[in-house]
C-alpha cells in the first residue's frame, strides 16, 4: 500500500475530496469527530449514529455510500470509544478494523480523516506509524509456497492520512520509518514461516549476505573450522547430531561515529529443534521451525535500521544450527567446554538454545559493546509465566542494567510490542549447580525461564546485558498459526531511542 499525508486549509475541505472512501470517527456518546461533522451537512451520519446502526465502540464500523453533498464515493464510520479523549488502545482497535474493511473494498484509494492528533499521550508520528504498521500487517500473506495463490485479494492500494499542516513533516518522516519497520517485520515473518528443509543455517547465512549486499553492511560468516579454532565447544555440541553445517553470522551496521561503542543484538538461530536425544513430543513439533525467530528478528531489525540509515553502530550476531538426534548427537550427561572456558554438564539436550547463545555472548566481548541484548525463543516456562502477550525481559539489578531494562520496556510500550521484566538472583543461580561441571544446562524444577536467563548471565559479566525470551510472542498456534515478526518493533524502537531519532 502507498501512504501519503494530506492537509486541508481554508480553501479546500474534506467534502470536496475525490476518493473511493473517506474514513471518519464517531463516539459512543453519539458525538462525531471533527471530520465527520464536516461531512454531516445533510445529517446522514448523525442519523446513522442515532439509529444504532453503529455503536461507536472501538472498532465498530459502518459503510455509507453516495452521501448527498460529499464527493467521495463512500464514507466509512469507525468507532473511537467513549469520548473525545481517545486512548491508544481504542485508536489501535479502530485502525485495525478500518484496515480489515479497506482490504475488501472495491475502492482503489482512501483518505483516513481520524482525530489522530488527539490520542492521549501520543503524537501525530505515533498515529501514522500505527496506521502504516496495521495496514502492512493486514496485507501480509504466508502462501508463498502454495501451488495456487489467493488472487482474490483486492482493496485499497493508496491511503492518505489527514494531519494538521504543522504535523505533516513529522507524518511523512513517520511513514518512512514505519515502512522500514514493516519491511523488517515482514522479513522476520517470512523466515519464521519457511519450512525447516528450506530455512537452514545456510539459508540464514545467504539471507544475511543479501542484506549486506543490498544495504552495504559489513558481514562475516564463520564455519565449523573457525568455530573449532575459537573453542566454541558448547555451540558445536548442539550441532553433533545434524548433517546441516552450522553457521555463525556477524552483521555490522556502522551508522554512528567510528569510536562509538556498538549496540549488539544476539539472536538464537536453531532452524529446527527436535530436542535432540531428549526428544520432544510429536504433537506440535512442526512449530519448532520457529526456534530461529530470535535470529530472524535480528535480521529483520537490520533490514529496518539499514533502510532508515540509522545513525548508530549496531552489530548483529547469530549462532545458527539444527538440534537433531543421531548416533553422533550429544547425550544427556555429556560435559562440554564453552568458549569462556566454563564447563557445562548437558542434563537435557532440549535446553540447547542457551548452549549456542553462551558462546555467542562470549564472542561479542571483542566488540567492547555499549550494551548487548540477546533474543531467543528460549523456554516454554516463559509462555507459562507470561502467555502470548509480553516477551520476558531479564537483566541484572543495578543502575546500568535498570536503565537498559527501562529503555527496552519503554520501547516495547511505544511500539505496542511489549515486554515484562522478570527477576534474576543467586537463589535461582543455585539451581544450576552440578557435582561434575561448573554448571548444568538446566536448573532444578521451578522458574525455568529464570534459571535459563541465569545460565546466560554467567557469560555476560564484562558488559551491560539484557535477555528477551520471546517463546510466547514470536509465533501463533492454531488457526492463526504463523510468525508474528516480534520483537522487531521493540528492538527498532529501542535502537531509534539510542540513536536519538
Amino acid at each position: 500500500m502507498d501512504f501519503s499525508i494530506k492537509t486541508f486549509d481554508a480553501k479546500t475541505t474534506i467534502i470536496a475530496v475525490k476518493t473511493g472512501c473517506i474514513v471518519v470517527g464517531v463516539y459512543e456518546n453519539k458525538k462525531l469527530s471533527p471530520a465527520a461533522q464536516q461531512l454531516d451537512a445533510k445529517g446522514a451520519i448523525s442519523a446513522a449514529l442515532k439509529s444504532g446502526d453503529i455503536s461507536g465502540k472501538p472498532g465498530s464500523t459502518l459503510l455509507l455510500r453516495k452521501i448527498e453533498g460529499v464527493v467521495a464515493d463512500r464514507i466509512l464510520l469507525v468507532g473511537l470509544g467513549k469520548n473525545e479523549e481517545i486512548t491508544e488502545k481504542d485508536f489501535s482497535s479502530a485502525v485495525h478494523a478500518v484496515v480489515r474493511v479497506l482490504a475488501n473494498l472495491g475502492a482503489a484509494d482512501a483518505v483516513l480523516a481520524l482525530p489522530g492528533e488527539s490520542i492521549v499521550g501520543r503524537d501525530a508520528a505515533w498515529t501514522v506509524r500505527c496506521v502504516v504498521m496495521a495496514a502492512n500487517e493486514g496485507a501480509y500473506r504466508s502462501d508463498g509456497l502454495k501451488s495456487q495463490k489467493d488472487d482474490s485479494v483486492h482493496g485499497v492500494k493508496k491511503l492518505a492520512v489527514v494531519l494538521s499542516a504543522s504535523a505533516q513533516d513529522a507524518g511523512r518522516a513517520a511513514i518512512a520509518q514505519a515502512e522500514a519497520i514493516a519491511n523488517g517485520v515482514a522479513l522476520t515473518k517470512d523466515l519464521g514461516n519457511l519450512p525447516p528443509n528450506i530455512c537452514t543455517p545456510t539459508y540464514l547465512a545467504t539471507t544475511a549476505k543479501k542484506l549486506a549486499r543490498d544495504f552495504k553492511l559489513g558481514i562475516e560468516i564463520l564455519d565449523r573450522k573457525q568455530m573449532e579454532a575459537l573453542k566454541m565447544g558448547s555451540f558445536l555440541s548442539v550441532t553433533n547430531g545434524s548433517v546441516e553445517p552450522p553457521k555463525f553470522i556477524v552483521l555490522k551496521h556502522m551508522g554512528g561515529k567510528a569510536k562509538d561503542a556498538p549496540t549488539v543484538l544476539v539472536g538464537k538461530g536453531i532452524t529446527f529443534d527436535t530436542g535432540g536425544i531428549s526428544l520432544k513430543p510429536g504433537a506440535g513439533m512442526d512449530e519448532m521451525k520457529y526456534d530461529m525467530c530470535g535470529a530472524a528478528s535480528v535480521l529483520g531489525t537490520f533490514r529496518a535500521i539499514a533502510e532508515m540509515k540509522l545513525k548508530l553502530n549496531v552489530i548483529g550476531v547469530i549462532p545458527t544450527c539444527e538440534n537433531m538426534p543421531s548416533g553422533s548427537a550429544t547425550r544427556p550427561g555429556d560435559i562440554v567446554t564453552s568458549m569462556s572456558g566454563q564447563t557445562i554438564v548437558v542434563l537435557n539436550t532440549d535446553a540447547e538454545g542457551r548452549l549456542i547463545l553462551c558462546d555467542a555472548l562470549t564472542y561479542v566481548e571483542r566488540f567492547k559493546p555499549a550494551v548487548v541484548v540477546d533474543i531467543a525463543t528460549l523456554t516454554g516456562a516463559c509462555v507459562v509465566a507470561l502467555g502470548n502477550h509480553n516477551s520476558g525481559l531479564f537483566t541484572r539489578d543495578d543502575a546500568a542494567h535498570d536503565a537498559l531494562a527501562n529503555d527496552l520496556l519503554a520501547a516495547g510500550k511505544s511500539s505496542g510490542d511489549t515486554a515484562w521484566r522478570m527477576p534474576l538472583g543467586e537463589a535461582y543461580n543455585d539451581q544450576l549447580k552440578s557435582n561434575f561441571a561448573d554448571m548444568a544446562n538446566i536448573g532444578t524444577p521451578g522458574g525455568g525461564s529464570i534459571t535459563a536467563a541465569c545460565f546466560l548471565e554467567r557469560y555476560t559479566r564484562k558488559y551491560t546485558w539484557a535477555h528477551l525470551d520471546i517463546a510466547g510472542t514470536a509465533w501463533k498456534s492454531g488457526a492463526a498459526k504463523g510468525a508474528t515478526g516480534r520483537p522487531v518493533p521493540l528492538l527498532t524502537a529501542f535502537l531509534l531511542q539510542r540513536a536519538g531519532q
